[in-house]
């Protein structure tokens, strides 16, 4: 019989290791993981709670349970506990950012097309934003409409602004346009989908997962490393494939067949994200931690109230 001591609230993997979170980052973002059935996800989520709660299924092996723990965690938000919006969830990063940032870099050269796509990868943005946020606080509908709105208006405004200043220059950097423009997108759209932590707080524990209290300082801590791992996720996809598709729509292969042009680019950026977007997301511990002196000093009275004896505090930074 499979022991219940197992720690299954926390990844398989050393996290305090950069190798250790991109094994876990690998099983998160699997792409596979979209074609689950819902029935296999509600069966994945039963095995998890249950063992958490203490039951074991009759067979249940160790690999069974870790392959259960990352069906779940692929699909249900680790705060709330809700089942993810698909698009939303960290399996379809590399399916959808391939097949947006490939036309992105694709259909850069005239406003419309900039215009259309930078609305739909900052839509993407801030539906995957909202999916993957920190806390389990709920979130408006006219919150979530004006950080929508604003977000997206910046992102568009910022490539525009970018695409006008490069008319002059050489047409390689025009292909760099995307890149900067969702660098600058990302410390827009991440901050304000996630205004209300910025605001109110995310929640803070202790090592053993009791909820200390909320924290701003954690909620800009948090957001800050997920705009670094976004920068980063999108930095190899967005700067290799405008280098080699330069070379190629030089040759006369391209030349002859000029609509291959864009699944070339869908392909080649693809092959980037399958790595940089695991490796990425372990640039910091999803379970990231803080001293307790370095919080707000209103929440620090509260946590030595609470337990004088506190030195550290943990918060999912979400992704």
């Amino acid at each position: 019989s499979l022991p219940t001591t197992i720690n299954i609230r926390e990844p398989r993997w050393d996290q305090s290791t950069f190798q250790g979170r991109a094994k876990h980052f690998f099983m998160v973002t699997d792409p596979r993981n979209l074609l689950l059935s819902g029935a296999t996800l509600e069966e994945a989520r039963r095995v998890v709670e249950d063992y958490r709660a203490g039951t074991v299924h009759p067979g249940l092996t160790e690999d069974q349970l870790w392959r259960a723990k990352y069906i779940y965690d692929s699909a249900f938000h680790p705060d709330t506990g809700e089942k993810m919006i698909l698009v939303g969830r960290m399996s379809a990063q590399v399916p959808m950012n391939m097949t947006i940032t490939g036309c992105m870099l694709t259909f850069y050269r005239t406003t419309p097309a900039v215009l259309f796509w930078q609305w739909v990868n900052q839509s993407f943005n801030a539906i995957v934003n909202y999916t993957n946020r920190s806390g389990d606080a709920p979130i408006t509908p006219s919150q979530l409409g004006t950080a929508y709105v604003s977000a997206t208006t910046g992102a568009v405004v910022t490539a525009l602004g970018l695409k006008s200043l490069t008319k002059h220059l050489p047409a390689i950097i025009g292909r760099y346009v995307p890149f900067a423009a969702v660098a600058a997108a990302n410390c827009i759209n991440i901050p304000l989908m996630r205004q209300r932590e910025l605001k109110l707080g995310i929640p803070v524990t202790d090592e053993n997962g009791n909820r200390l209290g909320e924290s701003t300082a954690a909620a800009q801590k948090a957001i800050f490393q997920v705009v670094v791992s976004r920068i980063g996720m999108a930095a190899p996809a967005m700067a290799i494939p405008p280098v080699i598709m330069n070379v190629l729509e030089k040759r006369a292969f391209l030349k002859r067949y000029p609509y291959l042009n864009a699944p070339l680019q869908v392909g080649l950026v693809g092959l980037c994200l399958v790595f940089a977007t695991p490796l990425c997301c372990a640039l910091f511990p999803q379970k990231s931690s803080m001293p307790v002196s370095s919080l707000e000093p209103e929440v620090q009275d509260q946590i030595r109230k609470k337990d004088p004896w506190v030195e550290t505090v943990y918060f999912n930074k979400g992704l």
